[in-house]
Formats: structure tokens, sequence, C-alpha cells
């Protein structure tokens, strides 16, 4: 290269902060970005004026963003990316930041911040954005020098994306938008040395793992979010893994889809809403294969009897994830997609004149937990019973393109006991969190990701007002995301949970002054839709399902219908509350036997 063409190459590598942005964006795949503007970031937004490159969701609230980024993630496997300014900007997105550190879903927080020489002198709109976000981020920054941006950027996205995914925080002051200097590209950017987390699972391991399926004569698979973050490829290969062991299968909450619900050894969700057969199945088994979860309270119930009998495997790409909630016998830390891979392929070579009749006695013993019929519930020609709402949506939607997101609480539940899914990415909820108002905003990150897609946000009545603004997002951009409300009038599992533990006394869990949804819906410029009676609900679903617009579905369902099967908090699995001995007396002295507390 001669010396005038390496003066071209360096001028074309200076630039300002704010173009360093949106470059390391592009050189990323980023193509859509959530967020709202505000004075530390207006550098930024002056370059995204001047491309056409990324498209910019306007969103109404910053915490909107960090869920729509979140949504678009889940959907897609790319990392979602939000942009904040200083003070409250940042704060405001620190919910969806914890949301995502939670349920491990890769996010890049772009925030503002105030120009260097006032960070510590209390500017206006300053806050410690490092100090506030380092609990609720894998790792953050803050960018002192705009020649380290464009280097600190790509490493976000790298940190978001590899070993656990979860979100990232970059921090960058106002005065280093505005500041000139040398970007580096993506390919050209050192990588950081001490962030290899493992991808190949330990050869012995793997081999013992197989050796203790092999050998089970009660065996199940768990399986969790982990399974989708790691790719397609993961499903596929669990449900290989399936097939060929003939092992029985349940996930936890964030893990549907990765193996279809109408799979044959599809024994449904398990933990504290599970199905009878999922739980009692985990209780007795004798080799419990964990792959991609990690042991949460909802799923375990009372850890010192939770699955007493068996030897556990735990594959999990995450180090800190092992023997952290529950003892394991075989722990293997790699990547879901690897660890799977050999797997199935040491099994194939070692085991493949194994035949599933070895199983039949575990076998009908779970067909007789499934008689049970955990899920039933008493149908109602007057009133629609939300589990029907549920199963007529799903009956309705089920052959389309279709992607759910959820907001929390009974409605999660009933969606997750009665929406089967048969792919991985077409379920986003929010798990360890639990946060209400994830849901709309998350459908908005999916169906800006997927246009063509029928998007629904099941949703309550409650969970709903707590990000409702993004409806004007939603009709700004054009995003006919439909919001399926299960109106009860109450916030549904506060309300139960009161009704069980708390004498009935229900404090301020039923909302007096309900807004009109339909007309709410017309006010944003949406269209509304109201059913009451269950004999109208197929009609009004398949209206809602050909608008183009942005649609509020106002179901209005039995006020006092409690979420079963449960696990009482403090219970065993084989100590299950089902339907039909679900009695508020029942109920009510199984808890309190427990000692229970709802958290």
């Amino acid at each position: 290269m001669t010396g005038t063409e390496q003066e071209t190459s360096a001028d074309e590598h200076q630039m300002t902060g704010a173009e360093m942005v949106l470059k390391a964006l592009g050189e990323n795949g980023v193509q859509h970005v959530f967020g709202y503007p505000g004075g530390a970031v207006l550098p930024i937004y002056d370059e995204i004026h001047q491309q056409d490159e990324i498209e910019h969701i306007l969103v109404r609230h910053e915490q909107g963003a960090g869920h729509m980024a979140e949504g678009y993630a889940r959907s897609t496997g790319k990392p979602g990316v939000c942009l904040a300014t200083s003070g409250p900007g940042a704060t405001n997105v620190v919910t969806a930041l914890q949301d995502a550190l939670m349920d491990s879903i890769p996010m890049v927080c772009l925030t503002g911040q105030v120009p260097t020489a006032l960070i510590g002198s209390d500017a206006f709109q300053e806050c410690d954005t490092v100090g506030i976000t380092r609990p609720c981020t894998k790792h953050n920054w803050l960018v002192k020098d705009v020649s380290e941006l464009s280097q600190v950027i790509h490493e976000a996205f790298h940190v978001a994306t590899s070993g656990r995914p979860g979100p990232v925080v970059v921090d960058i002051p106002k005065d280093v938008q505005f500041a000139t200097g040398t970007y580096i590209p993506l390919n050209k950017a050192p990588s950081r040395k001490s962030y290899r987390p493992a991808k190949t699972g330990n050869s012995d391991s793997i081999h013992q793992a197989i050796e203790l399926i092999k050998n089970a004569k009660k065996p199940i698979i768990y399986s969790g979010g982990g399974v989708i973050n790691s790719g397609l490829e993961a499903s596929t290969l669990l449900r290989d893994l399936v097939k060929l062991t003939g092992s029985p299968i349940t996930s936890t909450l964030m893990g549907l889809g990765a193996y279809p619900a109408s799979g044959k050894h599809w024994l449904g969700m398990l933990g504290m809403h599970g199905t009878y057969e999922a739980n009692m199945a985990m209780h007795d088994c004798d080799v419990m294969v964990c792959i991609g979860a990690r042991f949460d309270d909802r799923i375990t119930g009372r850890i010192d009897a939770f699955s007493p009998n068996s030897k556990k495997i735990h594959v999990d790409i995450d180090p800190s994830s092992i023997n952290k909630n529950v003892q394991v016998d075989v722990p293997i830390i790699g990547d879901v997609t690897s660890v799977l891979e050999d797997m199935v392929r040491i099994w194939r070579a070692d085991a493949s004149d194994l035949k599933e009749e070895r199983l039949a006695d575990w076998n009908a013993q779970i067909n007789q937990w499934r008689a049970r019929n955990s899920l039933a519930f008493s149908d109602n020609d007057d009133v629609i019973m939300p589990q029907y709402a549920i199963k007529r949506l799903y009956e309705l939607t089920k052959d389309k393109d279709t992607y759910i997101t959820t907001e929390v609480g009974q409605h999660q539940m009933w969606a997750a006991q009665f929406y089967g899914f048969e792919e991985p990415n077409r379920w986003m909820t929010s798990g360890g969190l639990g946060t209400m108002g994830y849901g709309f905003p998350a459908a908005i990150g999916v169906q800006v990701a997927h246009p063509d897609a029928l998007v629904i946000d099941i949703a309550g009545d409650a969970s709903i007002q707590m990000c409702i603004q993004e409806m004007s997002c939603a009709v700004q951009h054009g995003l006919p995301v439909k919001i399926f409300i299960l109106n009860n009038n109450y916030m549904g599992m506060v309300r139960q949970w009161q009704q069980l533990l708390h004498g009935n006394r229900l404090s301020n869990s039923y909302t007096e002054s309900m807004p009109d949804f339909v007309k709410l819906a017309e006010a944003y410029g949406g269209v509304g839709i109201r059913c009451s009676k269950p004999s109208e609900l197929d009609d009004a679903i398949n209206e809602m399902i050909s608008v183009d617009k942005p649609v509020i579905f106002d179901c209005n369902v039995a006020t006092l219908a409690n979420c079963f099967p449960m696990i009482p908090s403090g219970k065993a699995h084989n100590e299950m509350l089902l339907p039909d001995e679900a009695t508020d007396e029942v109920v009510a002295n199984a808890i309190d036997a427990a000692g229970a507390k709802l958290v």
C-alpha cells in the first residue's frame, strides 16, 4: 500500500463517536434499535437521522425499549439493542436489564452520559449508570476516550451473545459522542483474552452421563431456556436425544417449544403450576438430565425433597449454575449444542441396540399420572373460562406463523399450560424476574423482527396497564400486534394467594377503576374488540386475527378462577394440589402446614 493509500484508509476511519456508534452497530448486524431521545444522546440521534440502514423504533418509555429488545432477541436469537439518554433514561431501562439477566437474553443497551468533565458533579440528568447497572448486567463500560469506543461496542456484542447470553451496557458521555477518533473495524478488534467461555463439554463426563441414562429404569429429561438460547440445532439435537433414549421430557417455563408439545414423550411444563405427570415423574425418577436450566425455586419446590432418589446430570454453559441450588452427580460445562451433539453421537455408537421397551413400566406409571388430567377445568356456557379462552386462541392460531408473548400472572401460567408450542423461539415470557408489563413491548419487538407474523400478547387486565403507552409506538410504526386480555378485574395471581394464604383478605388486588379497553384502543388509533360469551369467542378471535392494525381484545373471563395444578410453596413435587381437590380449605391447610410464604 502506498503512502497516499494509507492516508486515505486512515481518513476513512476518522469519525465522530456518534458516527462510530452507528458504524459499529451496522458491522455487528444490527437492523433495528429501540430507543427514546434525550439531551445526552442527541449526537447519536443526529447520526440516526442521516442514515437509513438501521431503523429506529421510537418507544414511549425506556423500560419498553428494553423489553422490545428482549422480545426481538428471544424470537430471533440475535442480540436486541436499545438506546436511552442519561439519568432517568438509563434508570428506566434497569428493570428490562435485570429481566434479561435473569432469563439469559442477549441485549446491548447504549446509554448517554453527561460530558466527562461533569461526571461526579451532580450535573443535570447525571447518574452513576455503570454503578447502578453493574449488578444487573453481564458487564458494562463507561467510555471516556473516543479511540476506545468502537472496540468497546464490538466487545459488548461478543460478551452479550457468547457463553451464557445476557445484557450489557455501554455508557457514552456526550463529549465522547462529539469527539473525533479512529474507528477500529470489527475484523481488526482484539478479543478479550480473559473471557473465553467453554463450549465443549468434558468427554469423560459425557460418557458417564450416557452410562447413567443407559442403565436408568426411570429417566427424565428436564430442559430449559438454555436449549433455545443455544440455537435451532440444539432443539433438533434435543429431539434426537429424546427419540433415541425413549426418555420422557419436561421443560421449564422458559424452555417451552424446544421439544414439541405434540411429541409422544412430552409431559408438559413442570414446577409450581406444571402438570401432575411432569412433577410426579420428576420426583420419582432415578436419573435426571437437566439441560440448559438452573434448578430455580419455582421448579424445585422444597430442595431437600427434590427428586430425592435420582442421579442428576447437569448440562450448562455457565459454571456458576452448577451445584448452585442443587448438588449434581455429573456436571457438564459446555454449550448445549456441542454437548447434545456428543451425547447423540455416543448413544448411537454405544447404545443403539437398547429398545424403548426397557422403560415400559416407567411409561405405564406416567400414563397413570397423565390420566388424572391435571389441567381439567369446569366449562361454562354463560361465562368464558380463562383456560377455555387460551385453548380456543391456540386452536385458531396454531396453523399460522404465530409468536406468543405474555405478561406475568395467572394468564401467563394458563398460556404455558394450554398453548402448545411446537417450535423454539415462539414463546416470549418473563421467567426469572416475573416482570408485569413485559409482554406488550416484547411483542412489539417480535413484530419488528417478524413483520408478516401473527404476534399476540396474552395479557392480564392489570399487567397490560404497566406499559400500555406503547400502543402509541405500535400504531406509529404500523405494527399489528394483538393484545389478548384475560380480563377478570383482579390482579389474578395476587388475589389467588390472598384468598388461599391470607384469609381471603383481598388487599388492593381488585381494580375498581378499569379503563374501557375498546375505547382505549380506539383512542390510540388501534382497534378494540370485546367478548363476554363463550359462543361468540371464536368469531371475535378470528376478527382480531384478520385486522391489520394493533388490536386490544378485551376477553371478559370468570373473575375468581384459580390457576391449578399447584405445588404450594415449601412442598415437594409429589404434594401437588389438583383442580378436583383444590378447595379453598384444602389449599389453605396445605399452605399453612408447610409454613409457606408467597416468596
